[in-house]
């Protein structure tokens, strides 16, 4: 009988321990595999949480930019052109003069004021910040019956302030003057007004368009009309004249010969962000300054830095 339960203690004994083996060698199993999934970089079973790099980095929102009628079209461009490369961000561009761009931007109603002109001392405690976007030539352009090609500076002040009324006062034919006026808003009359009149006062006579654009119509089609636009919007609608016998362009810009432009502004009510910063980073950027701002008929910021 002491036999028979010592017999049956060994095997007991040796089916515990069997069944200990099996189960150790299991869980071993288990954690290699595990280890083995983990260090081999294999895809986790839950979807990864964090969004890739480029969604980062994407630019959304919206941004309204109003003011000066001069710089409309090379921010319209620059607009579509920042919209391809950001599909989710939007550009609304508007008009209405750089003095209207100014208040709308210290008062809160566009994220941009584009100006061609300081902004006026009212709001030199607004808190505002100025971004110098680009050069922008003037041209004062006559109807193209009108015989004449090369003003003295003093000759287009005095034809503005309503003392020359007919052209053949300064070597044209016999026919009266016609001014075209842009409002008091405008960043180009208080240019031409700085600029050429020495700040004297314009004449009350002609008649008054609201955008750059509608100057280069109406002079176009006014007989005897002289007015003031920026160079992009000419074309051979109407001629630009010389003033005192020099011809607008980079080269006589930069040498101080011509005198008559615009160093475009941005303004923001305080340091750009946002999308406003993106977008006004991106007129400054030097693929936009180099390769751009010139086709649109503009110069690069950088023109009259030393």
């Amino acid at each position: 009988m002491l036999n028979m339960k010592s017999t049956t203690k060994k095997v007991l004994s040796l089916a515990v321990a069997a069944i200990m083996t099996v189960g150790v060698l299991s869980a071993c199993g288990k954690t290699d595999d595990k280890n083995a999934t983990n260090a081999g970089g294999a895809a986790p079973q839950q979807p990864a949480q964090t969004a890739p790099a480029s969604q980062n980095n994407e630019i959304t929102g919206t941004v309204t930019a109003s003011g000066s009628t001069a710089l409309l079209p090379m921010v319209k461009a620059a607009g579509e052109q920042f919209m391809a490369k950001n599909p989710k961000a939007t550009i609304n561009v508007s008009g209405g003069g750089s003095g209207t761009g100014v208040k709308n931007v210290a008062d809160g109603t566009s994220d941009i004021g584009n100006s061609d002109v300081e902004a006026a001392a009212e709001f030199k405690d607004k808190g505002l910040v100025a971004t110098v976007v680009c050069i922008a030539p003037f041209a004062i352009v006559v109807n193209k019956d009108v015989n004449v090609d090369d003003l003295k500076t003093q000759q287009v002040a005095d034809i503005y302030a309503g003392k020359i009324k007919n052209w053949k006062e300064v070597g044209g034919k016999d026919q009266p003057i016609t001014l075209i006026h842009r409002p008091d808003s405008s960043g180009s009359r208080k240019l031409v007004q700085q600029l050429v009149m020495g700040g004297a006062e314009f004449s009350k006579d002609g008649v008054t368009q609201d955008s750059s654009g509608a100057v280069k119509t109406a002079v176009g089609q006014t007989p005897g009309a002289i007015g003031y636009i920026d160079t992009p919007y000419l074309d051979a609608s109407l001629k630009a004249v010389k003033i005192d016998g020099v011809a607008y362009g980079k080269d006589t810009i930069k040498n101080g010969t011509y005198k008559l432009f615009g160093q475009e502004r941005m303004y923001t009510k305080g340091e750009p962000k946002g999308a406003a910063k993106a977008f006004i980073d991106f007129i400054m950027s030097d693929d936009f300054q180099n390769n751009q701002i010139e086709k649109l008929g503009f110069l690069p910021a950088s023109l009259l830095k030393k």
